[in-house]
């Protein structure tokens, strides 16, 4: 059971969750900025000619909206990961399905890799913004813009959280290995065979987990 779904002596819940929510935010703008650098390189050129000053301001709203977004998928995962944590601690055998479950989660995120939802918000990471058009420069379409990308992007890697989130969210092997492996998606010419490419590497990996648990 990782310790991170607890909390420490004296510590209260919100206490816990604005903690982890802090390591979170960490992570994941470790985790999500060579594959934002791009996005907001598109988003620059969209605005086309702005002051500076108000273009920085502009691009700090939208990744402010995009690291918002997914501020809320950690409170998500933290939640769920103290149920879980607390299920397995009222029931000790549940702790012999987890590595099963481990691995379906990871087979699951797999073939999640090849589906048309999955192509969809790989696309809508990897195109320019405006399509053609030029975005206005104002702060309430930068902020929507951030919280727009910031969706599209969680609902992307989620089968790739998954996976890390499973495998051990402190685990540095497996967060640059998932690192690695947004990226490549996002960036690599290819990025559609790419994701399949690396669905089969994660199915793979879960049939293997699933297989060595039983």
């Amino acid at each position: 059971m990782s310790m991170m779904w607890m909390r420490m002596p004296g510590q209260t819940w919100p206490g816990a969750a604005a903690s982890f929510l802090g390591l979170w935010v960490v992570m994941m703008a470790a985790m999500m900025l060579p594959s934002l650098a791009p996005m907001l390189w598109r988003y620059r050129q969209a605005v086309g000619g702005t002051g500076l000053a108000r273009l920085a301001w502009l691009m700090a709203l939208v990744g402010a909206g995009y690291f918002l977004v997914w501020a809320a998928f950690g409170l998500v995962a933290f939640v769920l990961g103290v149920a879980l944590a607390g299920a397995q601690r009222r029931l000790p055998a549940l702790a012999h399905a987890v590595p099963i479950a481990a691995g379906v989660v990871v087979l699951f995120a797999g073939a999640l890799q090849f589906t048309a939802w999955k192509a969809q918000h790989l696309a809508c990471c990897r195109e320019a913004p405006g399509r053609g058009h030029a975005l206005p420069a104002d702060a309430g379409t930068a902020w929507r813009h951030g919280l727009r990308l910031g969706l599209h992007c969680g609902y992307c890697c989620a089968g790739l959280m998954a996976i890390l989130l499973v495998i051990g969210l402190m685990d540095l092997r497996a967060m640059v290995v998932v690192t690695a492996a947004i990226t490549a998606e996002r960036l690599a010419p290819a990025g559609e065979r790419v994701a399949r490419v690396i669905g089969v590497v994660a199915a793979e990996a879960g049939l293997w987990l699933i297989v060595n648990a039983l």
